[in-house]
């Protein structure tokens, strides 16, 4: 049993944190107040309830926020966040990946800290280390064409499934092979093996980790130090696995629902899909394509920190103190901006296709699925030369298109007695679950996965002669 002092020990501490969690709202409203933006979570609820429950947070961004939030579809006003002032990445980041990477990451990190993790993996992402990991990922990739070419015209198959496999594969061999309790021996390994002079170092095909290593014994050279340390610093491994974690989280995910949304919309866009059938030599039209689809499907947003005496402007000249305002720029609504992108919500590639004094041509600081400036993603260079890689090797050989109504029908017939008997008495809802007319909508599910997991067909492709 409890004693009285216990009970009145534990009466303080509800009372304690009911008034703390008081405190905390009476703060964030205030600050909404003060901004005179007037919320109504009636409305916010009416919003939402348009929504499939798994559909991703960011479609609700239209609505207004808890806590406080600066939200922009501004591509002015985004340049401004994160190029100009380039506001420090929310702290909700770190807590957030803290189960994935372990220990701080890259995308969590600001100031000095993050500039020295930059520069020692900046060399491991860079274009010409993409290029000499080309022969991986077409090996990954061929081992995906054959999985398609076992699944043509078996029925449907979970498209989402195998490109995650896809994505996995490539990013653990750009990367590193091994994981967790092996990194730290394979880093040691790794280190000690180039503290060794090779003989043409240029002709060896180094992953990301190797120059990532080769950076770090430069670093302590400038830093005075006379000779390479005998060890890893025990601090850089702790760091490094995080990283690498975090690159093997990133690295699939959000591509592997990237290259899914790809074959998506070239389903519906036949006279897209031929051109760049016909292309594969230079690739600028299948890069535009790739770059169309990231615009209409961006994978992720920006969130940044507030920061004293940061105001940013609109058009317009009005001002907006981010004094004790994070601030959310939303990629979707920033890529479908009408006053940016001409027909905004259709799949033109030739947006990246035409010149600056074209109509279609847009506002360079409205693409953003990367995020620009200083804290752009390392990783968009790979991200390119995979998603690339894939459509030039399956394009030609694969037909796929989208198998929705197949799979509604099949989960109809496959439904529990209870679901069952909701829908007969009007409980359950018979309709399909969209997103602005789009069954093939983006989820919440990590890197923002298609609803299903795309339901798809995939045969073998025969062009009419």
């Amino acid at each position: 049993m409890i004693s009285k002092a216990g009970l009145v020990t534990l009466g303080a501490l509800l009372c304690t944190g009911v008034s703390y969690m008081a405190l905390v709202v009476y703060r964030h409203r205030s600050k909404i107040n003060q901004l005179w933006i007037t919320v109504h979570l009636l409305f916010l609820q009416k919003y939402v309830d348009q929504l499939p429950p798994n559909a991703n947070v960011q479609m609700a961004m239209k609505g207004p926020i808890y806590p406080a939030f600066f939200v922009t579809s501004s591509p002015e006003i985004s340049a401004q966040i994160a190029v100009t002032h380039n506001l420090p990445k929310t702290t909700q980041l770190e807590s957030t990946l803290l189960p994935i990477t372990g220990g701080r990451s890259l995308i969590a990190m600001n100031g000095d800290e993050w500039k020295t993790w930059r520069g020692l993996f900046n060399p491991g992402f860079s274009s010409a280390s993409m290029l000499e990991n080309v022969p991986h990922i077409v090996d990954c990739v061929q081992v995906f064409c054959e999985k398609l070419k076992e699944q043509s015209g078996r029925g449907i198959l979970c498209l989402d499934e195998l490109t995650t496999r896809l994505t996995t594969d490539v990013i653990i061999k750009v990367t590193l092979r091994l994981m967790d309790t092996y990194i730290r021996d394979e880093l040691e390994k790794r280190f000690q093996k180039l503290k060794i002079p090779a003989t043409d170092k240029s002709s060896q095909n180094k992953s990301v980790i190797s120059l990532v290593l080769e950076a770090y014994i430069a670093a302590q050279a400038t830093e005075g130090i006379a000779s390479a340390p005998m060890h890893l610093d025990h601090r850089f491994v702790r760091y490094a696995t995080s990283q690498i974690r975090l690159f093997l989280f990133a690295g699939n995910d959000t591509t592997s629902s990237s290259i899914v949304y790809t074959f998506h919309l070239l389903s519906k866009h036949p006279v897209a899909l031929e051109k760049l059938r016909q292309e594969h030599n230079e690739c600028r039209y299948t890069l535009a394509v790739i770059k169309e689809t990231l615009r209409l499907y961006p994978p992720a947003s920006t969130m940044r920190e507030p920061r004293s005496g940061v105001v940013v402007t609109d058009r317009q000249n009005n001002s907006y103190p981010l004094d004790t305002l994070g601030a959310n720029i939303v990629h979707t609504a920033v890529h479908t901006n009408p006053r940016v992108w001409p027909r905004s919500e259709a799949f033109i590639p030739e947006h990246f296709l035409v010149d600056a004094d074209h109509e279609l041509y847009p506002n360079p600081t409205a693409y953003r699925p990367f995020e620009q400036g200083p804290r752009s993603c390392i990783g968009q260079t790979l991200v390119y030369a995979e998603m690339k890689t894939v459509l030039v090797m399956t394009t030609r050989p694969f037909k796929i298109t989208p198998a929705y109504e197949e799979w509604d029908a099949l989960q109809l017939r496959n439904e529990r007695w209870a679901k069952r008997l909701g829908r007969r008495l009007g409980v359950v809802s018979e309709h399909p679950k969209t997103v602005h007319g789009d069954r093939a909508y983006q989820t919440e599910v990590a890197g923002t996965h298609l609803a299903d997991g795309y339901p798809c067909r995939a045969e073998v492709y025969r062009p009419v002669v």
